[in-house]
């Protein structure tokens, strides 16, 4: 029996990445996945990775920083699979340079991506999780940044600060609706997004200028961070809600 035999579960921005891996995790537990994100091309791939191992999902070509795509997402889940159970808001985006010569352009690019995205998804996929009367689990994918103080990333780290505070109220207030929602923290992880800043060390090592003091020692893998949100997502956590949980091989404590 998997963790979410019979559950349906929307993964925005689920072709690369976090994304993709947590989708074809949460297929191997047994559940339906949605899956979004711009690149038709790559979503059609996992979403026949997944019919060949026996699982079911559809892809659906969507921004998630597109705020009108919102509804329409989950009404295309729910006309496909009947219901939404679970959500997996992982999509986002990021961008580094010197706080000093951030401009408007780039706050809106992180913005709209990061913290505009995250609420109008969560409010559609409320209101469905809502009018079905079952309560639901929704899963924010957060920063450790949001916690701890790092150079160069002013406002991703005010926007995910901000995802974090969106989960927060949003598990106040959807509690008595059996819905919980949740966000985690992850480092840096190795994804095609992270992978370029990844360097070696003369001593064989790796280094990333925002991945120092790890006392584990090493970048999170996507995996890492799936098993985490299957674990939110499933009854497992079924008293977990309003909680930002970090998956960051305990650099905020260090």
């Amino acid at each position: 029996m998997g963790l979410l035999n019979g559950k349906v579960t929307l993964v925005t921005g689920g072709t690369s990445g976090i994304g993709r891996v947590s989708a074809l995790l949460f297929a191997r537990e047994g559940a339906k996945v949605a899956i979004t994100g711009r690149r038709a091309e790559v979503g059609q791939e996992i979403v026949e990775e997944i019919t060949k191992g026996g699982g079911e999902a559809i892809f659906i070509q969507a921004d998630a920083a597109d705020i009108s795509s919102a509804g329409d997402v989950v009404g295309q889940v729910v006309s496909r699979f009947g219901k939404l159970d679970l959500a997996f808001n992982n999509a986002g985006t990021a961008a580094v340079g010197p706080l000093t010569e951030l401009d408007e352009k780039m706050w809106h690019y992180l913005v709209d991506g990061n913290l505009k995205g995250s609420f109008f998804y969560l409010q559609a996929e409320a209101a469905q999780m809502k009018r079905q009367g079952h309560g639901g689990s929704i899963v924010f994918n957060g920063s450790v940044f949001a916690e701890i103080g790092i150079d160069g990333i002013s406002i991703y780290s005010a926007t995910k600060g901000g995802v974090a505070a969106l989960a927060r109220a949003a598990a106040v207030e959807l509690g008595p609706d059996g819905i919980r929602v949740n966000t985690v923290n992850p480092t840096i992880i190795r994804t095609p997004l992270t992978e370029g800043g990844i360097t070696k060390n003369d001593d064989g090592s790796e280094y990333h200028p925002h991945g120092e003091k790890i006392p584990l020692g090493r970048f999170g893998e996507s995996e890492d961070v799936a098993n985490v949100v299957l674990f939110l997502l499933s009854d497992l956590s079924s008293f977990v809600t309003g909680q930002s949980i970090a998956v960051d091989g305990g650099q905020s404590v260090n």
